[in-house]
């Protein structure tokens, strides 16, 4: 059974940092490509971060560049997303992905699985 756990949500200032995991099973997390997706209030799901199986080559969406890193650590089956420098504006439910193929190929790339996803809610 896939299974994909994301945990490390919560309340953070402005400013602050946060960093999510995301514990894999069920499918070979090792040769996929993984990715974080995002969904506020209101609003539609958006992506945020991908990373190859290797974690060789990453993507992100302009909104976090510079301030969010997407890693991975095979040996765990466990994707990341640390967060740096937050905004009201990341208040959302974070979701994990899991890719069909071992790269992200681009915005057309559908994630095969995903997680339930964790509320990060960014407030003072």
């Amino acid at each position: 059974q896939v299974q994909l756990v994301e945990s490390g949500g919560g309340l953070v200032q402005p400013g602050g940092s946060v960093r999510l995991s995301c514990a894999a099973a069920g499918f070979p997390f090792s040769t996929k490509a993984m990715g974080w997706y995002r969904q506020a209030l209101g609003k539609e799901r958006e992506f945020v971060a991908a990373c190859s199986w290797s974690a060789g080559t990453t993507d992100y969406a302009d909104s976090v560049k510079g301030r969010f890193t997407i890693s991975r650590d095979n040996a765990k089956n466990t994707v990341y997303l640390q967060m740096n420098s937050l905004k009201p504006e990341d208040t959302a439910v974070y979701y994990c992905a899991a890719y069909p193929g071992t790269i992200y190929t681009g915005i057309y790339d559908s994630p095969r699985y995903w997680g339930q996803g964790t509320q990060v809610t960014v407030s003072s």
